[in-house]
């Protein structure tokens, strides 16, 4: 199995208060790998299939977008575990760059693998 990003990059990005139940490494896994495919569909590229022939740049941005999209699904699975406030700006953070990070590599000239050949 491919990962786009490790369970300690989703815990930490989580943070402090992470439900047990929800970084277990079954559940974790799980998560990262819902986000790998969240993140092929909406960059409309099958990216886990490259990732050998991958250069570090793009590998960093899958893992942003991965580990964000994870650590959103942690925090979803028990809100309460903040106060809403601190929930909503982790939630809000974490989106914003994921949805960054898939527009680069939307944007990206799949053939080229990365902007420029970074």
């Amino acid at each position: 199995m491919v990962s786009l990003c490790s369970s300690a990059q989703v815990i930490l990005k989580a943070g402090a208060n992470a439900n047990a139940t929800a970084i277990s490494t079954a559940n974790l896994d799980d998560f990262i790998q819902q986000a790998e495919g969240q993140i092929n569909t909406d960059s409309e590229y099958n990216w886990c299939d490259k990732i050998g022939s991958l250069n570090t740049d793009v590998k960093g941005i899958l893992n942003l977008a991965a580990s964000n999209m994870a650590a959103i699904y942690v925090i979803n699975y028990d809100p309460n575990a903040w106060t809403i406030a601190t929930a909503t700006y982790k939630l809000n953070t974490l989106w914003t760059g994921y949805i960054e990070a898939v527009k680069i590599l939307r944007e990206t000239d799949k053939n080229q693998i990365f902007v420029r050949e970074a």
